[in-house]
């Protein structure tokens, strides 16, 4: 096994664009020794898990899922939490020698994927009008603060619930998560949140959904 290292130090998920994310990725991997790539982040990276579903993204449009990953964060992150890996020095041991396992790959329709968290909300700060649905179970059909959704190491590969009106997290009855393969919502305003990435323009619908080939991702 041959693996190299990207750091988002080096590509900052917050300025750099599809297409400089796209060359860096492309051009560690352009070795066909090469089979695993290292994605790691340092103290001061503010948005990891975002970077790390840039670099996968490359590796889904790019056909190239055959390539393991590890993630090797500086500290605790959402991603870290779902799929139960370590961060710092113990990351970076299991990155570069641990197995890799096939895992359940979450995408949406704009072809970008999601490891950590997303969110369907209202724009501008509003309560959400719309319906959603995971699979056949339809989540609400009216007016909701929001959707949260996350990928799961298990089968079917996602889950989502309804999010406490904001002012009511302490008060609020925790809604129960809705396991599927897909989660769709429909709205009058809807906007999607990836990675703690809001995308202001609203858009009719959002769908995160399981792809159709799995992650290669390095887990203990």
């Amino acid at each position: 096994m041959s693996f190299v290292l990207i750091a988002s130090s080096e590509v900052p998920a917050t300025t750099a664009s599809p297409r400089a994310v796209r060359d860096e990725v492309k051009a560690r991997i352009a070795d066909p020794a090469v089979s695993r790539l290292i994605v790691t982040a340092g103290p001061d990276d503010t948005h990891p898990d975002r970077f790390l579903s840039q670099v996968i993204a490359v590796l889904m449009r790019a056909e190239r899922l055959d390539v393991e990953v590890g993630y090797a964060p500086d500290q605790p992150t959402e991603t870290t939490a779902v799929y139960r890996l370590p961060h710092g020095a113990a990351a970076r041991e299991l990155a570069e020698q641990g197995t890799a396992v096939r895992l359940p790959l979450i995408r949406d329709d704009a072809a970008t994927v999601l490891l950590g968290s997303a969110r369907h909300l209202g724009a501008e700060g509003a309560r959400l009008h719309g319906e959603s649905y995971v699979d056949d179970h339809r989540l609400f059909s009216g007016t909701v603060s929001g959707i949260r959704i996350e990928p799961t190491r298990e089968l079917p590969g996602l889950r989502a619930r309804l999010e406490a009106p904001a002012g009511w997290r302490r008060l609020w009855r925790r809604e129960p998560w809705y396991p599927g393969r897909a989660v769709q919502t429909g709205g009058s305003n809807l906007v999607v949140e990836r990675e703690g990435a809001l995308t202001e323009r609203a858009v009719k619908r959002s769908t995160f959904y399981r792809h159709d080939v799995d992650l290669k991702l390095v887990c203990r």
